[in-house]
């Protein structure tokens, strides 16, 4: 009982994020039906798949985001990584922001999950294919907006949101830069 009620909080983040999202009704049903059936579902032991934090980090304005160059996956993407057992995704995708950006100062944005996404990492150096069930959050950046590229990629940097097209055309990123775009042009009005 005790490994459900672990799961609980991302299950209700989820039925919160399909009454916003009802066009991703697919998805968010093939998520919430991993989370209901896999009690380990945080654990990177999991060699199906496991559960993921990712931060959409956007300075003050709202009109740059921070992304990295991968080092493992060799792409730009958003900041994060693996919940290894912690149920608090938000938690998770706030500790991977810093670690990976040395930035130390962040707010949530919004309304819960900002964004989800199911995508196969492919086998690498003797770990299996796997799935990524990744949960994505906005958080803006306060204060210094100085980063450090830590040794998890090739490279960090501010993009405008009409500029991530120029170094990624990755559906999911292209999702995320339409989402927070109708987002920000409403909170700037």
């Amino acid at each position: 009982m005790i490994r459900r009620v672990h799961r609980q909080s991302l299950l209700d983040q989820l039925s919160e994020y399909a009454s916003r999202h009802p066009e991703e009704s697919d998805v968010i049903r093939d998520f919430t039906r991993f989370v209901k059936s896999e009690p380990r579902c945080f654990e990177r032991s999991l060699a199906i798949g496991h559960i993921t934090g990712s931060a959409w980090v956007v300075n003050a304005d709202g009109n740059e985001v921070l992304l990295t160059h991968h080092r493992k996956l060799d792409r730009w993407l958003q900041l994060g990584g693996h919940a290894d057992g912690d149920s608090d995704v938000l938690g998770v995708a706030m500790k991977e922001a810093e670690e990976e950006s040395g930035l130390t100062d962040f707010s949530h944005v919004g309304h819960g999950i900002f964004d989800i996404d199911i995508h196969l990492i492919p086998e690498r150096k003797g770990d299996p294919a796997h799935f990524h069930y990744d949960v994505r959050y906005v958080l803006r950046a306060n204060g210094c907006l100085d980063f450090t590229v830590s040794e998890e990629s090739h490279d960090l940097r501010w993009v405008k949101l009409d500029g991530v097209k120029t170094l990624t055309t990755e559906p999911s990123m292209m999702r995320m830069v339409e989402k927070w775009s109708q987002q920000w042009v409403c909170q700037s009005r």
